[in-house]
Order: C-alpha cells, then structure tokens, then sequence
C-alpha cells in the first residue's frame, strides 16, 4: 500500500519543510540525547516536581507510622511504614539519576548517562522484592505468639498513611505512564495505599473482636501486594537493559511502512531499542532505486522515511543509512 507513507516534499521543491529531527541539509543534529543544553530530556525529568512532592509525603507519613507502630505494636503498620521508606528510597533514587541522567555525553559516553535511570529502576525492584520478604518472614514468626495490638493509633496512623497516599497517586498519575522511575513510585504508592487499607481493615477487626492475629495476615497480604509490583517493574528494566523493541513500536510494520515510501526497494538491518524512559531509537539501511535516487533529492527520501516513523510510531531518534541499489552490487561484486 503506497498511501500510508506518501511523499510529502518533492525533489527541489523551494518551500519543503526540513525535517524537526535533523535528517537532511540544513537541518539541526541536535537530537536531545545527551546534549548537555540544560532541557530536560528524560521522562523522568519531566516530572521531577512530582517525584520531590511525593517524597516529602512519603517522608512524612513514614514518621508518622514509625511512630504509631510503636506504639501499637502492630506488625502490619510497621510493615507499611518499612515500605513508605522503600517508596522514599526509591523516589529519592530515581530523583538523583534524573539528575545524572542530565549530564552531557562525552566521547566516551556517547549516550552520556541516560541509562543511569534503568540501573535506579533496577534497585528499586531488587529492593521492592527484599522487603516484601522480610515482611513474610517477620509475619509468619509472629504466628503462635502472644502480641498485644493497639487498635486506637494503629487505626489513626493507618488512615493518614491512606490519604496521603492517595495524594501521592493523583500527584504521579501524569507521569506514570512515561517513566519507568515514575512508574515505580507511582506502583509503590498504590500498593501502599492498598496495604494501608489492610491496615485499617485489620485494626477495626482488633477493636470489635480483639483478634490481634488479623495483624499477621495483613503483614503477608502487604508483602504479596508487594511482589507483583517489584516483578513488573523488574521486567520492564530488563526489557530495555537487553534492548527489546519498544512497545509502541511494531518492528515488521515500521518496515512496511517505510518499503511504502516510493523509490525504497529494501529495508534490512533494522533495530529498535529504548535508551532510557521517554527516549526510544531506531535505526535502519534504506536501499533505494537508481532512477529514485537521480530523479529524486537525496534529502527529500530521507525526509519522508523520517516524517513516515515519527508520524506512525512517534519515534524521533532516528538514524537511517541510505544508499542507492548499484551500491550494493558493486558491493557484491568487490566481496566476489
């Protein structure tokens, strides 16, 4: 099909717009990756106001339910202010990379350090994972012993930790779904939102029935609450570490829709790949027939293949090698 990627400019056209990501003459290459220009160009920095508020909530209820744990002795409160702190740690985390992520690259970080902020997702999983253990562990210890729980803070602390947790999701709701460190606060809150919530379903089950065991069991739902978030977003590090296609990025049907554009006889080597959140790249070989190639401008083709992808899958990082069908036989016949 030739009208998903129709050329828009023509060979020699006076008035053909250059392309916004620097692809052809007179074209800027600045491509915001690792630039140094002061603008921030990681999803994570994007939201970098969020992620500071957050953290002072989350600072602050975790005082708040130290404090009430205490208190109580309630396990479960305990258990959700240890995992307030893991949101602190990684909020904190992801804060600080955004930062480094900010650095310039160098000749010998090509990239600069825009993978800095995987490598704090990273940590934030494998910690994620570590405490939810060390809850289930805590909990079934408990099991057979005699502990006394305090249902009058428990339940008080319980319910602040619960509001401001769901000020801390509405506040990461915008940014969730653009940064893996985003994301992973904005996972980390919801659970403890839900594991606030046992809390208080276990507290008003100690003060009508004073069966303080209910405390345990809400530790361990917090600690399986826990685990399916640090695997996903395990997951997600790992997809980009090893470079898996982005998501929105279908390999076979960006190839398609580049061979549509007219003159493009082949597209071979073609790679996708996310460099850190927010900032996916793609990088392909163009071969492009010999009457295209002298009937055509050089830049226009560019152009259009590069107009085609951005438009189609919103990717902006685009690096294409062109080269004319003779190219390769010439190619072929030096080889033989």
């Amino acid at each position: 099909m030739q009208d998903e990627c129709e050329p828009e400019f023509s060979a020699g056209h006076p008035e053909r717009p250059d392309a916004a990501d620097g692809g052809g003459h007179g074209h800027s290459h600045d491509h915001g990756i690792g630039s140094g220009s002061g603008t921030p160009g990681t999803a994570t920095a994007k939201h970098r106001k969020r992620l500071i508020l957050v953290l002072s909530i989350t600072l602050g209820v975790f005082v708040v339910q130290v404090v009430g744990a205490f208190i109580s002795n309630s396990l479960s409160l305990l258990a959700d202010a240890g995992h307030m702190l893991t949101d602190a740690t990684g909020v904190a985390i992801a804060l600080i990379a955004s930062l480094i992520a900010g650095l310039p690259a160098t000749s010998k970080r090509t990239f600069g350090y825009l993978r800095v902020e995987v490598l704090a997702a990273l940590v934030n999983g494998i910690v994620l994972g570590v405490i939810a253990v060390v809850i289930l562990v805590q909990a079934i210890s408990r099991f057979g012993a005699e502990v006394e729980v305090h249902s009058g803070p428990m339940l008080v602390a319980a319910v602040i930790g619960a509001v401001a947790n769901l000020v801390s999701l509405l506040i990461l709701q915008a940014g969730q779904k653009e940064s893996l460190n985003v994301r992973g606060a904005y996972l980390e809150v919801l659970g403890d939102l839900l594991g606030s919530v046992a809390v208080i379903i276990a507290g008003v089950i100690i003060m009508l029935t004073g069966w303080n065991t209910v405390d345990q069991i809400a530790s361990i739902l917090i600690a399986l609450l826990i685990f399916p978030r640090a695997i996903s977003l395990l997951r997600d590090v790992v997809d980009v570490l090893l470079e898996a296609s982005p998501k929105n990025i279908d390999v076979d049907a960006a190839r398609d829709h580049m061979l549509a554009v007219p003159g493009v006889t082949e597209v071979h080597d073609v790679h996708a790949w996310t460099i850190t959140s927010g900032v996916p790249a793609f990088s392909a070989h163009v071969t492009v027939s010999d009457a295209a190639w002298s009937e055509r401008d050089y830049h226009a083709i560019l152009d259009e293949l590069r107009a085609c992808l951005h438009e189609h899958f919103d990717t902006s990082h685009v690096t294409l090698q062109l080269e004319p069908a003779s190219h390769g036989e010439n190619s072929s016949h030096a080889r033989a």
